[in-house]
């Protein structure tokens, strides 16, 4: 039969998380305009005697990496290998290339070609690399950690461990991680990608400024991104109206769920009744995407006018889809309402058929409570950790606008001025980035990472290695990789069923037979399931993405997610009506 399953998973392009993404991209201090068109081996380097050297290949190479020319970048470490076949810094360079192109089979099988050559730090640090990108997080933390604790001055390997720490909500370690890969190599540009994104927001704005001038290794869709990121916080800037925040009294709230339909008898997903500006709409609740993105008639029906353009894409071949950003000036949900909050709005007349789509991701500052059989969304405190004072609620659709740790210092000196002599002597324990906290009564949630707004839960298939899902309540059904489907089941060409995203529809498709999927506390079997290829949804988060867990596995669960934690309860309760 044939059918179509909308799929509206949103990749990290969605809201302005993109945008900070690319304003984090590798880069090197800007070179002038006139050394710019010059080749690596045309660029000479003088020593302190003033004589004019020629770089070595490892540094023409290492010039053409941070140029993002990687293909001569490729060629120079092979050259090395020529004449030296056991140097780690030629195999390390190529698999940081490789990954770079996307090339992940590429990278492992040189970083396995090197091990056997010799058993090098450096080479070891590339190694786990490639086990991060194929979802081998924990193998590539120990990797880390055994490298960092032997002595091992790997800038990189600090760089590594910080973004596992980054993935678990270890803000504070993270932190401190990249301050030491900084402090080891600044040169090296995915250090400075990482880092560049612990900076104020003045020091930002002023370091895109800069590089958007210079040189460094973006390709056209990440400096696009960053040039229109430059302009809505410029335009921000010039209009001074306050971050977004949470104007209403209550911390808590209790909505229910909108019943989102395919036709008269078939449910495909839940929504919230959202205000725009006094507007009303049932928006689709999305997991799997990222701040408040709509069509372009109910922003102009809200009167949300546009400060800057935008892309947006997610699953589907046409790619990135034009959008841009606007700013409501009210946003009600339930008793809760928001003032001055950017959404994203689509150029076209629908997102996925749907009026538009608002991620989980904007309660993070709430207990996200999503009860699918009783079909309310409770949104509650968090449990504060020890000591820790009241802190401010928004909703996280510009976090990238708004620099977290300079808004709580700011705050934290507002509150100091306020106390006595005595009281201002007291260090605040919560200033800056902090580290995940797992209260007493979260013991049994599931850990998880996630990555920007994506939840990835580990999830077993079978007997094989775990895999991560992506936990996706926009997603009408449960998918998974045809690579892994294969470890466990048949996999076979499916051209009757259709998957469609926000950029079109997917280039393949197939089914595969029967498969256990291992969750939480929980165990599903499925006769079969779609597949479809998702190395661009991998290449983009930056980790193996195996499968995801869609709305006819989670309709039947009440969920709660800890976003500032990285935790996840999950509670099979059966609906009112099979009582």
């Amino acid at each position: 039969m044939f059918q179509v399953l909308r799929f509206s998973l949103i990749l990290g392009l969605i809201s302005l998380y993109s945008a900070a993404q690319s304003a984090r991209q590798p880069n090197t201090a800007p070179q002038p305009a006139s050394s710019q068109a010059k080749s690596a081996t045309e660029v000479p380097a003088s020593g302190n005697d003033g004589v004019i050297s020629t770089p070595s290949l490892l540094e023409q190479a290492q010039l053409f990496y941070r140029r993002g020319d990687f293909d001569s970048a490729l060629a120079k470490y092979q050259g090395i290998l020529k004449d030296h076949p056991q140097s780690p810094d030629a195999y390390a360079g190529m698999v940081q290339v490789y990954l770079k192109q996307k090339r992940v089979e590429e990278a492992a099988k040189t970083s396995e070609q090197g091990m056997a050559q010799t058993n090098s730090p450096r080479l070891r640090v590339a190694r786990a690399e490639v086990w991060f990108r194929q979802g081998r997080i924990y193998e590539a933390e120990k990797e880390w950690v055994d490298i960092i604790n032997s002595g091992s001055p790997e800038a990189r390997a600090y760089l590594g461990l910080a973004r596992v720490r980054d993935a678990l909500m270890m803000y504070k370690t993270a932190k401190k991680l990249l301050d030491r890969a900084h402090e080891l190599d600044s040169s090296d540009p995915d250090i400075e990608e990482e880092w560049v994104g612990t900076l104020s927001r003045a020091e930002r704005i002023k370091y895109l400024e800069t590089a958007l001038g210079g040189q460094n290794n973006w390709d056209a869709s990440e400096r696009e991104d960053t040039a229109s990121y430059l302009e809505y916080l410029k335009e921000r800037a010039k209009q001074k109206v306050s971050p977004c925040r949470l104007v209403s009294t209550v911390s808590a709230t209790e909505t229910p769920l909108v019943p989102l339909l395919s036709d008269p008898q078939h449910l495909r997903g839940y929504g919230l009744a959202v205000f725009l500006n006094g507007h009303k709409s049932s928006i689709m609740l999305d997991t799997g995407a990222s701040g408040i993105l709509v069509k372009r008639g109910i922003a102009e029906h809200a009167g949300i006018s546009k400060i800057t353009a935008t892309k947006v894409s997610g699953i589907g071949k046409k790619g990135r889809r034009n959008a841009y950003v606007g700013v409501a000036d009210s946003i009600k949900i339930g008793e809760l309402e928001f003032r001055d909050c950017p959404i994203e709005v689509m150029e076209s007349r629908s997102v996925v058929g749907e009026d538009g789509l608002v991620g989980a991701d904007v309660f993070e500052d709430f207990l996200v409570d999503i009860d699918f059989p009783n079909e309310k969304l409770k949104l509650q405190q968090l449990p504060p950790r020890p000591g820790e004072a009241e802190q401010k609620i928004a909703l996280k659709s510009e976090e990238d606008d708004s620099d977290r740790d300079e808004d709580m210092a700011n705050s934290d000196a507002k509150q100091s001025d306020a106390k006595s002599a005595e009281a201002r002597n007291q260090p605040s324990p919560y200033s800056g980035p902090q580290d995940r906290y797992i209260a007493p009564e979260m013991q049994s949630y599931t850990r998880i990472f996630r990555f920007g707004h994506q939840l990835l839960i580990p999830t077993s298939i079978g007997k094989v290695r775990e895999k991560l899902f992506v936990l996706d309540t926009g997603s009408l059904t449960n998918f998974i990789s045809p690579a892994a489907a294969r470890e466990v089941t048949k996999v076979h060409g499916d051209s009757d069923t259709v998957v469609e995203g926000i950029s079109g529809r997917v280039d393949k498709v197939f089914s595969a037979n029967k498969a256990v999927l291992t969750f939480g506390h929980l165990r599903q079997e499925n006769q079969d399931m779609t597949a479809f290829d998702t190395k661009p949804i991998s290449d983009d988060v930056g980790t193996e993405i195996s499968g995801f867990l869609g709305f006819t596995t989670l309709r039947f669960l009440d969920i709660k997610i800890d976003y500032r934690d990285a935790l996840v309860d999950f509670q099979y309760k059966p609906r009112p009506w099979d009582r």
